[in-house]
């Protein structure tokens, strides 16, 4: 098969098939006498593979050193694993960077509701709600005084 019909039976760019092939994920492909790529039908799961792992986060390195353990004839499932362990972990230091996130963002809303939407900026100023703190670089909301 050449590469739009691996491409539709994939739903992987073309581009990106090419690129896959350059950086060894992808095994070069025969060529016709015309000289397009002619796929084999295992090029339809190894792709497959590839987007599957690439949906979990997985690294091209890592996809890369799963391919080729397989390609070898060995199992790298406990590799897979190991990587899998090492995403939840990471995963899990993203959720509470992004709860933490929430709640200061949640704090400024809440503190800025209470402020009047019509107060002026300086040269120096890019929002008058917010302000960073000279010490530690946090961003704070600026108090105004209501009238």
């Amino acid at each position: 098969m050449f590469i739009q019909e691996l491409s539709r039976l994939t739903g992987v760019t073309a581009k990106a098939i090419r690129y896959y092939e350059s950086i060894g994920l992808m095994p070069s492909p025969q060529r016709a006498d015309n000289n397009y790529r002619v796929y084999a039908p295992a090029a339809v799961e190894r792709l497959r593979f590839i987007v599957a792992a690439r949906a979990l986060d997985f690294s091209l390195a890592d996809i890369a050193e799963f391919l080729e353990a397989r390609d070898l004839n060995q199992l790298p499932c406990r590799r897979v694993l190991d990587s899998v362990e090492q995403h939840l972990r990471d995963l899990d230091r993203r959720i509470a960077d992004l709860l933490a996130l929430r709640e200061s963002l949640t704090g400024i809303m809440d503190e800025a509701k209470s402020l009047p939407p019509d107060s002026r900026c300086n040269e120096q100023c890019v929002c008058y709600l917010l302000t960073v703190n000279q010490d530690g670089g946090h961003i704070t909301i600026q108090k105004e005084s209501k009238l």
